[in-house]
């Protein structure tokens, strides 16, 4: 989690970020029962309790808002292309191809780190407050909507 620039600051990334850290210690769970021969499909649908909604959240409102900007849009586009592989990866694994985890834990991580510590700050720095304003409403709603509980 990058702690540098402050973007954790924003409420909604700062809950990204927090998502992100959930995520993360799930996928250690996901690879320790792959290891040991545990419920893979258990722990594949844990993290995917946590991966769906908190990708989901951040397409309709960070993302969304951040696409209509010409300077992030190719960007944004594929992070949204990254989390629909993540979701592909993750499904495999559940159906028995365990041989993707390496591969899907160094994507998940990859793909954090580029919000984390470019897309974020970049938000951070790059929109103004009728825009944050219009992120925290989108998000909010999706939440309610979906009936995602966030417990930060």
């Amino acid at each position: 989690m990058c702690s540098y620039c402050g973007c954790d600051s924003i409420t909604v990334i700062g809950r990204f970020m927090e998502e992100h850290v959930e995520i993360i210690n799930a996928c250690g769970d996901l690879r320790h029962a792959v290891a040991d021969g545990g419920d893979v499909p258990g722990a594949a649908a844990a993290l995917g309790a946590l991966l769906g909604p908190h990708t989901a959240s951040e397409e309709v409102g960070l993302f969304a808002v951040m696409k209509r900007r010409d300077e992030f849009t190719d960007h944004v586009s594929t992070l949204c292309g990254e989390h629909r592989s993540l979701d592909e990866l993750l499904a495999a694994i559940a159906d028995g191809e365990h041989e993707l985890m390496e591969s899907f834990e160094k994507a998940l991580r990859d793909h954090i780190h580029k919000e984390d510590n470019g897309l974020f700050p970049a938000a951070a720095m790059g929109l103004d407050g009728e825009e944050w304003i219009e992120i925290d409403q989108v998000t909010h709603d999706h939440d309610h909507a979906t009936g995602t509980v966030h417990h930060h």
